[in-house]
């Protein structure tokens, strides 16, 4: 199957396009900002371009494409919103028009974390501009009726060091001052869980929204440990841990009920330390 992966040089989409190429899928990615070699053909795109997204589009001639760009690294709020709400609805438009199959990344906290676990049909209410932006996005893909939104938690991979503890690792050794938040509760998702959760649902008969995360359910801080462990960074006497600011608008409580992934997909929804453990023992 030929599918086109938007933002493809993303944290995921960089795991995601060479897990499909192994699969034996012909993949082409675009990216925007960042241009890598992961072995595929790969187009500059500009997701909020309409005539841009239509001529990628109709030039790839995809079964199926998977919408990752646009994420909330930006720090232009503004440019943020555009790139998520725009993006999704070009490309929504042009799938709608030419009959192909979309499945879009979406995120957790369009969610306000006060009533967890949440199910795929609880009520939205999420609480800053990058939530916000993304449960709009949703509701423009669900338009389509050949499509599916998927919910993920907070994403790492055991190849590549995931955003956030890149991060850390930078304020650590500059012996700045990092805090680790107790009370934010999540349920992290392996870069390999959601690549297979994506490649099963290429021809599957499920539409609609679906939570594909882990099954393990970790504070922030704990998986920030877990991280830090596994990537053997050393910690010094800057790091602190502490619940969340009152100033700081976030979800507490993002446990996701993934009943429906379960029934629905073949996917293991592996748990950090199940992973880590998986990746011990093969080495």
């Amino acid at each position: 199957m030929k599918v086109l992966v938007t933002g493809g040089t993303s944290y995921l989409g960089q795991h995601m396009v060479p897990y499909f190429a192994e699969a034996g899928q012909e993949v082409v990615y675009t990216w925007r900002s960042t241009q890598l070699d992961l072995g595929s053909d790969a187009i500059q795109l500009d997701i909020r371009n309409e005539k841009a997204v239509e001529q990628t589009i109709l030039a790839v001639k995809p079964a199926a494409v998977i919408h990752l760009a646009a994420s909330n690294r930006s720090e232009n709020e503004a440019l943020m919103t555009s790139s998520i709400i725009e993006g999704a609805t070009n490309i929504t438009n042009c799938c709608k028009r030419n009959g192909i199959r979309l499945i879009h990344m979406s995120t957790d906290v369009v969610f306000n974390g006060t009533d967890a676990p949440y199910a795929e049909l609880d009520k939205k209410n999420p609480v800053h501009a990058y939530g916000q932006s993304k449960s709009a996005a949703e509701e423009i893909v669900l338009a389509h009726a050949n499509s599916v939104v998927i919910r993920p938690s907070l994403i790492y991979g055991l190849r590549i060091k995931d955003r956030s503890t890149e991060w850390i690792e930078s304020a650590l050794q500059k012996s700045q001052p990092v805090t680790l938040f107790t009370d934010q509760i999540r349920n992290p998702v392996w870069v390999d869980t959601l690549s297979s959760a994506c490649l099963e649902l290429l021809d599957h008969e499920f539409n609609g929204l679906i939570h594909i995360v882990g099954n393990q359910t970790l504070s922030r801080a704990v998986f920030g440990v877990r991280m830090l462990d596994f990537w053997n960074i050393q910690v010094g006497d800057t790091l602190r841990f502490a619940p969340t600011p009152e100033n700081l608008n976030w979800p507490p409580d993002l446990r996701m009920d993934t009943q429906l992934a379960k029934e629905t997909l073949k996917t293991p929804l592996l748990g950090v330390d199940e992973v880590l453990r998986l990746f011990n023992k093969k080495a």
